[in-house]
């Protein structure tokens, strides 16, 4: 095909869309169906419409080829263990008895059975469902869900593309399952798994499906040569199938590198690949090895993963860069829209000067279709597209709000001794137990406990004009009080405030700084029902006054116990928000950093004797190749340290990080010069407290003996079990114990209970090596 002919077939398509509706309705409905107040017809019915809105809005936009298959209920890598038949042992009589709860079973758990372990999408802020593999699993096809929605679409007239996680990328994400030896490579199932693939593509060419697309992200990692030949031979014998649609590989969040070569020579039709700044080298690999000849090209040329306005113009010479290198080219978001808010549009609180800066789903699919006209009709089409663009992009680029000096002069000035304990943890140690004087496995809980709907009602009575201020502030006091007389009274050794004011971790920071934007309605998914809304990160950063001073010495004043001053660090600032892409993100962590330290100088100065800096976001924003790795860490722990170096040595510094894989950024970790981490562990069987072991971390820790993520309460002896689990690995002088996350989504009765057996679990085991 020449390069006219490539360029007049340019359409427009999507990897996937926001799940959950402009107003959280599928939150909703599971969330009602959860408490038996709606039922499963009903959030099936929900779902449904879902559906049809988003496939309607897609193709009303200009999206020639929608995706099926990437709605879920909960996540879409769980939808794939189901897909093929990858049911945990466990789980096998719920799924039996019901494939809904048994579905949500698996990823919630019950009071009876554990869930599947949940950690995070690659280097975002989605958490998946880890599927539970060993060498006696038996793989089932199941294509009922997948079937059932293309035919939806198609029902509707549209032209529709099944989208289905990978078979290589779905058993790289796995893990042994419980039982079954630590060193089992799942990807050693690859034989056996690929013949429920060729079912599962037969099953959708029946149904009515032309192209398939296989979401292969984990080849953009490092892989090792088995890897590669794994994905060779997957490749090889999905494209022999002959009964099946055409085969559509995608991949996205980096560039493909050695893989690249191996999917480009693949008997597939087609490959999607990400062209963003940080996959930017695809182009020039892709030009390496040849282009695709006979191929199909889905260009990734707009950012799916951050919320600022595409460079239609620099978009544009992507794309023809990309006429000569393929007989297809076609347009897209560079990876599923699930990453970001639904509609600019909603926003009513932003000057609309800077709304224009801004493109969620609804606009980003608007950038798709005009980018996809202007390929295939030439720039004359989109000449009034570009001119607006342009003066947006010149807009943002002068505005003051990216530019302050006073900031940019404080974070220039910042030297290496400003990002450093002025002692040594030994000697720092000794300080705070002399200061703090707690016993042996203190007991502590991460920070927020459950959000009830008072509260809510408080704030969204405040926001309306209800309550004043000083109302609402008297319902956060007794909040606090309720909270520090529960944990005085269950027995835990350094005490929370509970955050009771707080709305989210970083939006409540984010609010009080300056260069950031909130959002009304701009809601993404974290996991399952739990959504959030990202703030925008779109200027210069300072903090104007104290954050959280005044609650937490408030707490303090009601008990003699050390109550800790809760922040979220720097790095998880800027990991869930929508960061500026117009400066470098160390820049960014540095201003953030200082604006921070600020508030722990404060916060020490009105006598927090223990000062907690959350990072759960450290492994999480870890690029996904290792050679970017080093210049990563080094601004990551430097801006943490920069935040808490400034307080006295016994002054307790504690960090938090969960749900994610640890054993790489162990060292990290230690640079972090932190106190006292606690982690996520419950799920995970400890593995973590092994990691510190095995690399020598010398510090304080607590990994988490309650899975707060799950509605089960962990008996005393699970706790309990769990804590001996951990001091094979971390001595006892240096062990806490506490929940593996902030109690914010869970409801008070499974709190209490759980936090008792927690301290009872702490108080056996004390006086087990007390007594031995």
């Amino acid at each position: 095909m020449t390069t006219k002919s490539a360029a007049a077939a340019a359409r427009a398509t999507v990897y996937g869309y926001p799940r959950q509706g402009q107003s959280r309705e599928l939150k909703k409905a599971i969330e009602g169906y959860w408490k038996g107040r709606v039922t499963a017809n009903a959030l099936q019915d929900t779902a449904a419409e879902l559906r049809r809105s988003n496939w309607r809005q897609l193709a009303d936009a200009g999206i020639h080829e929608v995706p099926t298959g990437d709605f879920s209920y909960y996540d879409h890598v769980l939808d794939t263990s189901v897909m093929v038949g990858a049911i945990p042992t466990r789980h096998r009589a719920a799924v039996d008895a019901d494939a809904l709860d048994g579905y949500f079973a698996m990823a919630r758990g019950t009071q009876d059975v554990a869930p599947l372990e949940m950690t995070k999408w690659f280097d975002t802020n989605y958490h998946y469902l880890v599927p539970e593999l060993g060498p006696d699993t038996v793989f089932i096809a199941d294509t009922t869900k997948q079937v059932a929605e293309l035919k939806e679409a198609l029902a509707l007239g549209l032209t529709a593309r099944p989208v289905v996680v990978g078979p290589v990328t779905y058993l790289l994400l796995a893990k042994p399952a419980p039982g079954v030896p630590a060193d089992f490579e799942p990807l050693t199932l690859l034989d056996r798994l690929l013949p429920v693939y060729a079912e599962v593509l037969a099953d959708l060419r029946a149904a009515g499906a032309e192209w398939v697309q296989l979401d292969e992200p984990a080849l953009v990692q490092d892989r090792t040569p088995a890897e590669l030949n794994a994905a060779t031979r997957a490749y090889r014998d999905l494209g022999a199938l002959t009964d099946r649609p055409k085969l559509l590989v995608a991949s996205y969040f980096d560039r493909l590198g050695d893989a690249l070569p191996v999917l480009a020579k693949a008997p597939v039709e087609g490959l999607a690949l990400d062209f963003t700044e940080g996959a930017s080298a695809n182009l020039g690999d892709l030009a390496s090895v040849g282009g695709l000849p006979g191929k199909r090209l889905v260009a990734g040329v707009v950012n799916g993963r951050n919320i600022w306005v595409n460079d239609l113009t620099k978009s544009l010479s992507t794309l023809g860069t990309l006429l000569g290198l393929a007989d297809r080219v076609d347009v897209a978001a560079s990876c599923s829209l699930l990453h970001v808010p639904i509609d600019a549009a909603a926003e009513r609180d932003i000057d609309p000067q800077i709304l224009r800066w801004l493109a969620f789903a609804r606009q980003k699919t608007s950038e798709i279709v005009t980018l996809a006209t202007g390929l295939a009709q030439g720039t004359g089409a989109i000449a009034g597209e570009l001119a607006a663009n342009r003066a947006d992009l010149a807009s943002r680029a002068t505005s003051p709000i990216t530019h302050d000096p006073a900031v940019r002069a404080r974070t220039a000035a910042v030297t290496d001794a400003d990002a450093r304990r002025s002692q040594p943890y030994p000697e720092r140690a000794t300080a705070q137990r002399a200061h703090l004087g707690l016993p042996l496995l203190p007991t502590t809980t991460i920070g927020s406990f459950p959000q009830t709907g008072e509260l809510r009602a408080a704030r969204a009575d405040l926001r309306a004009g209800r309550i004043d201020t000083a109302g609402y502030e008297e319902r956060i006091k007794a909040e606090i009080g309720e909270v520090i007389s529960f944990q005085e009274k269950t027995g835990l050794d350094v005490l929370v405030h509970g955050e009771p004011e707080r709305n989210d971790m970083v939006q409540y920071f984010a609010e009080q700084l300056t260069g950031y934007l909130a959002t009304q309605h701009g809601w993404v998914q974290s996991y399952g029902t739990r959504y959030v809304r990202p703030p925008i990160l779109a200027g210069d950063i300072s903090r104007p006054e104290p954050m959280t001073v005044r609650w937490t010495t408030y707490a303090q004043s009601l008990t003699s116990r050390p109550v800790k001053g809760m922040l979220t660090g720097p790095v998880t600032m800027l990991a869930w928000s929508f960061v500026r892409d117009d400066q470098p993100l160390g820049d960014t962590a540095r201003q953030v950093a200082l604006a921070l330290r600020d508030e722990v100088d404060d916060l020490e100065a009105a006598g927090t004797s223990v000062i907690q800096v959350d990072e759960p976001a450290l492994r999480e924003t870890l690029p996904l190749r290792a050679t970017d790795r080093p210049a990563y860490l080094a601004w990551a722990t430097e801006a943490f340290r920069l935040t808490t170096s400034g307080v006295r040595p016994a002054t307790q510094i504690h960090t938090h990080m969960c749900y994610a894989e640890f054993g790489d950024i162990v060292q990290a970790i230690d640079d972090l010069d932190a106190d006292v981490i606690s982690l996520e562990a419950a799920r995970s069987h400890m593995q973590v407290a092994r990691e510190l072991a095995a690399h020598g971390y010398p510090r304080e820790a607590g990994p988490g003996v309650y899975d707060i993520h799950s509605p089960r309460v962990p008996s005393t002896e699970e706790a309990a079990g769990l804590l001996r689990t951990g001091l094979k690995a971390i001595p006892a002088e240096r062990l806490w114990v506490n929940p593996d996350c902030g109690l914010k989504t869970r409801g008070w009765p499974e709190t209490r209970v759980s936090l008792e057996h927690l301290v009872t679990a702490a108080r056996t085991v004390r006086e087990e090596l007390s007594s031995s």
